[in-house]
């Protein structure tokens, strides 16, 4: 069984945002505080980028780094690279508005991964812009080495934020980088400039997840800047990461075992799914779960535990997956019936390969200023603490974010985004972490919007959906769109088998 090696990719591409494609002064706008942004002609003295031909496809692609300096309210001291890639439209006479890609995580290094967009239907008439957010890529990625130990395979099934790892993660971070600078407002502005030293006067930005917030914060930050937005998988600012996780997790799972019971096949292949699921979760409540899983580079087994916690974590980020999310009944009806050994390996192959693609030091430094330090008590108590995960996840990131550095953000940071951008949001059925309640809270702040519900989890994709997103590009507008094909969008088929 090599499932940590078999469509692998799935879940970090949606967090880096594959699946979106297939202003005022600068600084200024509510909720940042203003930073020093040269001209354009020092901004392009920054950009070193090398050009060529992608062998495969045929493509320009041009290839660098842009400099910007760590402290912008200074204008001076330490530079760090962020690192380019323009992917060039294939038309002789190209849209003038590209369409910049915000990486999710937070902590995805967007640049390092370009691969996904080769084939990409924007190229037909426009360029993609791919920049990585300060602190997650080249000379300042932020990464937290021992997050990320294939010597303790047990590590990446126990909860993630514990202070053995994170405490020295610090002290190696901060000999190198001022951790108050890494906020998503800095990261606004950062972009901004790279825009202008590309020579670009409006864009088009996109992003799944986190790269939503990403988005939004940038329109709030540079409205004039944009034509157009679509955001998939919606992180507005009023979703805290993490004091919601539980409760979207809740919210995904029984739909899913609500679609079992109402799919024929599913129904017939486990047809008492919900109290399966229930009967697992109070035997691991009573005792750890003992089984195997492959070690994902020596390939031998190795022994591991589940508790209920890690348990349902790790169905958790399996969710995201749209097509990982089809073997959950049939994972789950397993562990029922005493073989933990399938759904130990997919969680295995999906918390270590979430590991790998995030600068944890980064996501850090988003969340902990931006959002835990927003989450009180009694919202922990309220929202988390009934779940079926209940509210270990967020009490261990803010008993991290208690030590971790914080940015200097504005008190209004935490205000809705109202900007009049045209923007189109999608939000799958199933996901587990940005279920459309929070594309509506976003849309409703946003007057040019359309917000659409699909069939799907994290991230969400189809040929009609595609076929919408190039006519919203092309008219700039969701005025008029049609949406018919839509209502034909059904759920993928479950799966009762790992093999294809």
């Amino acid at each position: 069984m090599d499932i940590a090696r078999r469509r692998i990719r799935t879940i970090f591409l949606v967090l880096l945002g594959a699946a979106s494609i297939g202003g005022g002064p600068l600084g200024g706008g509510r909720g940042v505080a203003q930073t020093v942004s040269p001209g354009r002609d020092v901004l392009r003295s920054r950009l070193a980028l090398d050009s060529k031909v992608d062998e495969k496809t045929g493509l320009k692609i041009s290839e660098g780094t842009f400099a910007v300096y760590e402290d912008r309210s200074a204008g001076t001291g330490r530079l760090i690279h962020l690192g380019v890639v323009v992917l060039h439209a294939k038309s002789p006479e190209p849209k003038p508005d590209p369409v910049f890609v915000f990486a999710g995580g937070p902590g995805a290094d967007i640049a390092q991964s370009p691969r996904p967009y080769l084939d990409s239907w924007v190229l037909e008439e426009r360029d993609i812009v791919l920049v990585s957010q300060r602190g997650t890529g080249g000379d300042n990625r932020l990464s937290c080495r021992l997050a990320v130990n294939d010597n303790d395979i047990q590590g990446y099934l126990d909860p993630l934020f514990r202070e053995n790892v994170f405490k020295p993660c610090l002290e190696e971070l901060e000999k190198k980088f001022d951790l108050t600078k890494y906020s998503t407002c800095l990261a606004a502005d950062d972009y901004n400039d790279a825009r202008e030293a590309l020579g670009y006067d409006r864009i088009n930005v996109t992003g799944t997840s986190y790269g939503t917030r990403m988005a939004l914060v940038y329109m709030r930050q540079h409205p004039k800047t944009v034509r157009t937005a679509i955001l998939n998988g919606v992180l507005p600012i009023a979703n805290k990461n993490p004091l919601y996780h539980a409760a979207n997790f809740d919210l995904a799972i029984r739909a899913l075992i609500a679609e079992c019971a109402n799919d024929p096949d599913c129904r017939a292949a486990v047809p008492n799914l919900d109290d399966e699921f229930h009967a697992i979760l109070a035997r691991l409540d009573a005792e750890p779960a003992a089984t195997t899983v492959t070690h994902p580079v020596s390939g031998q087994k190795v022994r591991v535990g589940l508790s209920k916690e890690t348990f349902l974590e790790a169905l958790r980020v399996m969710m995201y997956s749209g097509i990982r999310n089809r073997l959950v009944p049939f994972l789950l009806h397993r562990a029922f019936e005493g073989d933990f050994e399938p759904f130990a390996e997919l969680g295995l192959s999906s918390e270590r390969n979430l590991r790998l693609s995030l600068a944890l030091g980064h996501l850090l430094c988003v969340t902990c200023t931006e959002d835990v330090a927003r989450i009180t008590k009694e919202e922990i108590v309220k929202i988390a603490g009934g779940t079926l995960a209940g509210d270990g996840r967020v009490r261990g990131q803010k008993s991290i974010c208690a030590f971790w550095p914080k940015s200097d953000i504005a008190s209004s940071f935490g205000d809705p985004v109202s900007v009049d951008v045209p923007v189109l949001l999608l939000s799958g059925t199933l996901d587990p972490v940005t279920p459309p309640r929070w594309g509506e809270e976003a849309a409703g702040h946003l007057p040019k919007s359309r917000h659409l519900v699909v069939p799907g989890a994290h991230g969400v994709g189809s040929p009609c959906l595609i076929d919408i997103q190039k006519r919203f590009l092309a008219a700039g507008a969701v005025d008029g769109l049609d949406l018919t094909c839509t209502k034909d969008l059904t759920p993928a088929k479950f799966r009762f088998s790992l093999e294809r």
